[in-house]
């Protein structure tokens, strides 16, 4: 993906996962936005990294959402893109995803 379409998938991401964090658990919503808002951006490998994280969060029961892509320009319908977690507590993001490396 070009960096434009990179920032949108993330944008995409970032905003259902605060809706929805909002809905379940308006507490790590309300901390989150008062201490900074801290958004960090990480690497997965593949398809199931993802999966992995996701069974990861479910298990934790912190919020998240997979962006799967709509096909319009760059990538195939329904790839996944992107997954963002939380709001949640830092420590509990870091044990899912501490080995990750920066974008």
């Amino acid at each position: 993906m070009g960096k434009g379409k990179v920032a949108a998938q993330v944008g995409h991401a970032s905003v259902e996962s605060f809706l929805r964090t909002g809905r379940t658990h308006p507490h790590f919503l309300e901390a989150w936005l008062s201490s900074g808002q801290k958004k960090i951006c990480l690497k997965a490998k593949d398809d199931v990294a993802f999966e992995e994280l996701i069974a990861c969060a479910q298990e934790a029961n912190i919020p998240f959402h997979m962006v799967r892509d709509a096909g319009h320009t760059q990538i195939p319908s329904g790839s996944k893109t992107v997954l963002a977690l939380g709001p949640y507590l830092e420590d509990e993001l870091d044990a899912i995803t501490g080995e990750l490396k920066l974008l």
